[in-house]
């Protein structure tokens, strides 16, 4: 199959080299650097999503948040001023429920199927194709790229209704970015009380919290430069989730405290780091920085 991919990033080009495998690929990117690798290996390049959409049947996005996947279909030169009746649009980003809606409705008028079909697993997964897929939308038209999908993910969920995908992704996101918060605070209390970091760590991955402390390793290394997740991404997800919990009137008040330590951070200039540099504003708060100990456990990017 002939397939256009926008947004060749940490995790859209391992996803695009998987595509590859049996597909003919059309990229582009904002940065034309990000998909070297993947014309190198015999990917086709686009100047635009116009110039993909007018090649490509299907077109899958993997792109940072709601505005710029706005603006690569809807734009002067985005995916629907090339269009054509009965195309289908992929979209594997982390969205925002509103617009999906938009989108879904958007595309459904000039006679183009938009796909909500969010990823969660990480780049390490992605390299393997071994990603979780969240698709919501029309059940033909999923079953019609279901082999595409399973080509990135090893877990290939139909959700349901347009936006299910995106709402199931936004609660993944914000109960793995909010959760991590509370170790880092029991980590950062137990320091100023003078318990040893490592030995504490030692404890607790044998205890009852061992199901919550698998991040603390990266947390005591300070892993937070080189991410694969940035905490500016990490911050627009957890808005994201708020959007939605507010627009459905569900009061999230543990995600809104959560989501101020993030803001609290990017205030500091710490938008480039690890989502886990949540941990500096906290350290700050109290008023003592977690030492440095680096472990075996866990890969040195995150």
């Amino acid at each position: 199959m002939r397939v256009g991919f926008i947004g060749t990033g940490s995790i859209g080009e391992p996803m695009g080299r998987q595509l590859l495998a049996d597909n003919e690929l059309v990229v582009h990117d904002a940065r034309p650097e990000a998909a070297a690798g993947l014309r190198e290996l015999g990917a086709e390049w686009a100047d635009s999503p116009r110039d993909v959409a007018a090649t490509s049947r299907v077109v899958v996005t993997s792109l940072p948040g709601p505005a710029e996947v706005e603006a690569v279909v809807t734009g002067p030169d985005g995916l629907l001023a090339a269009t054509q009746p009965g195309d289908i649009h992929i979209d594997l980003s982390s969205n925002s429920l509103a617009m999906v809606q938009r989108l879904h409705a958007e595309e459904g008028a000039r006679g183009v199927i938009y796909l909500d079909c969010p990823v969660t697993g990480g780049v390490r997964r992605a390299r393997r194709g071994a990603l979780t897929l969240l698709a919501s939308g029309d059940r033909d038209a999923f079953d019609r790229v279901e082999p595409l999908l399973q080509a990135i993910g090893e877990h290939v969920f139909y959700v349901g209704e347009v936006g299910s995908g995106c709402l199931t992704k936004l609660v993944n996101n914000l109960i793995v970015l909010c959760s991590g918060q509370l170790v880092q605070e029991g980590l950062i209390l137990g320091t100023k009380l003078g318990l040893d970091p490592a030995r504490l760590h030692e404890m607790l991955k044998v205890g009852s919290a061992a199901p919550h402390v698998g991040l603390m390793p990266y947390m005591l290394g300070r892993r937070f430069d080189d991410p694969t997740f940035t905490l500016a991404l990490a911050s627009k997800d957890v808005g994201l989730a708020l959007e939605a919990a507010r627009d459905a009137g569900v009061a999230m008040p543990v995600t809104a405290a959560a989501h101020q330590t993030y803001l609290a951070a990017i205030a500091r200039g710490l938008g480039d780091q690890s989502f886990l540099a949540t941990q500096i504003p906290l350290e700050q708060g109290a008023g003592v920085e977690v030492p440095r100990i680096e472990t075996d456990e866990g890969s040195k990017r995150l």
